[in-house]
């Protein structure tokens, strides 16, 4: 999948927050995608007319980047743009609970992009949040992922040791990876960023397409270093080469 991003090239819009912009848009750029990090509420409707993709991402948000991102949200729609929710951290405040739900109350998301703990907020289910970080509880993973997508009618990717990814119908679940990569920042927030641009990118089958990008994704990890510092290098680089090679 990494190989059609490369040669679509979207353009994606990314309203994400201030820890991983950089990360995410030099992930991007190594398969192949463009990125543009725009979150100025009198600018949004017009960069999204100019994209192909959008990516809401919540780390950082604040009352500002909440008003851009519903802005944001309701032109992608209203011009059949795919949209990627990234919830990061929600169950962690009340504020951010609040927000999510009026987003997706507002906006018809095409993806969440989610970790178990975020799944389990949105859900409504028992879950002890951790800030960002995924946390502990004990839920049936894919069938409230299934119960989300159909509430929601989108598709749902819960990332992990295993992802899985529904449409509220049908479950894929894609191994591999590497455990490593939970310890650098920003890899959940560049894999819905390029997510954003695989929907971009897709045709008749988006949810297989997702699959197939998850699959690259851990390839990539599992390629890579085992040391914390050197990782996000070789792993940007293996994303480059993942994304030229055909396979």
């Amino acid at each position: 999948m990494l190989i059609q991003i490369k040669k679509k090239a979207p353009l994606v819009h990314c309203m994400t927050n201030y820890v991983v912009a950089n990360f995410t848009a030099n992930g991007l750029l190594a398969v192949g995608a463009s990125p543009i990090m725009a979150d100025e509420v009198k600018e949004v409707s017009e960069i999204v007319s100019i994209a192909q993709a959008l990516l809401i991402n919540i780390g950082t948000v604040n009352d500002r980047t909440a008003e851009a991102m519903l802005l944001a949200g309701k032109k992608a729609n209203e011009l059949s743009i795919p949209i990627v929710l990234d919830p990061v951290g929600v169950g962690s405040t009340s504020y951010r609970k609040q927000l999510v739900k009026h987003l997706l109350k507002k906006i018809q998301f095409d993806l969440i992009r989610c970790n178990a703990g975020e799944l389990a907020a949105i859900a409504g289910e028992v879950w002890q949040s951790k800030g960002v970080d995924s946390g502990t509880g004990e839920i049936d993973i894919a069938k409230i992922a299934k119960r989300v997508a159909l509430q929601y009618t989108c598709l749902v990717i819960v990332t992990g040791e295993s992802d899985f990814i529904t449409d509220g119908h049908e479950g894929i679940h894609v191994s591999g990876g590497k455990k490593i990569a939970t310890h650098i920042t920003g890899t959940g927030c560049l894999l819905s960023a390029i997510c954003a641009a695989s929907l971009a990118s897709s045709g008749m089958n988006p949810m297989q397409s997702l699959a197939a990008t998850l699959k690259d994704y851990k390839q990539a990890a599992e390629q890579s270093t085992n040391e914390v510092g050197t990782f996000a290098l070789q792993f940007m680089n293996t994303l480059q080469k993942l994304s030229e090679v055909e396979r």
